[in-house]
């Protein structure tokens, strides 16, 4: 898995969210009990239901957490930039993994064991409360996937997708967003639950009534973002 054995470095823990105002002490024995992994694109960390209960931390790259349905479809849950973390359920309850992790581009991670995430939990009472809001940030999202996904209609989901990537990317003053890069039809699919044909056709649709419009071979600017809030508010009956 290793392309080399890259040094271990506080700084570069600096950029990992999770780890925000601990000290320089407390980050060189972090780095020092990190395992430090450089991956090529497509790489997988983990699958789930496989054990190990390490926790992944993102130092450049980004990764997707996913997983398959029995036939085959991909479910994607999200994907994850530089400075996020992953592994902690395993870490944190001893089972098995519950999703799988890919990478998606080039990236460094550094790997903890369970057994050190939850010494340094226990260590920095601050870094604990820190991922006991992220977990409970996490089960509200998931809830409102899960409500989403029993009822909203396709279009409607995709729709709430892609506002949710244009607040991701920044609002600019004339109500435009511009998501750069675009994820790929496929990946959108898996993201709300559906097949690629039908992402393909309700983005023909938006892009046929001028709320999308393609900029250069990756990206794709939601033109008035404040149309497609109206359109979910629409159906939500906000």
């Amino acid at each position: 898995m290793n392309a080399s054995a890259p040094a271990r470095s506080s700084l570069a823990l600096r950029r990992i969210a999770l780890f925000e105002g601990l000290g320089d002490a407390c980050l060189d024995r972090i780095a020092a009990d990190c395992d430090w992994r450089m991956l090529e694109a497509r790489r997988p960390l983990f699958t789930r239901a496989s054990v190990g209960g390490e926790v992944y931390f993102l130092v450049s790259g980004q990764a997707r957490i996913t997983t398959y349905s029995a036939n085959g479809r991909e479910v994607a849950f999200r994907d994850c930039d530089a400075g996020a973390h992953f592994g902690d359920l395993s870490a944190l309850d001893g089972q098995p993994r519950s999703a799988d992790v890919v990478t998606l581009e080039p990236s460094l991670l550094a790997c903890m064991s369970p057994k050190a995430f939850l010494a340094l939990l226990e260590r920095e009472p601050a870094l604990a409360m820190r991922m006991m809001r992220s977990l409970a940030l996490l089960v509200r999202r998931l809830t409102e996937r899960v409500i989403d996904l029993s009822t909203l209609g396709v279009h409607t989901r995709l729709h709430t997708e892609l506002l949710r990537m244009a607040h991701e990317a920044g609002v600019a003053e004339d109500h435009s967003a511009l998501i750069d890069p675009m994820p790929p039809h496929v990946a959108l699919a898996g993201r709300i639950s559906t097949n690629r044909e039908q992402v393909t056709r309700e983005l023909g649709a938006l892009t046929r009534r001028g709320v999308l419009k393609k900029e250069g071979a990756h990206a794709v600017r939601i033109t008035d973002v404040r149309a497609l809030e109206a359109l979910v508010a629409a159906v939500r009956g906000d």
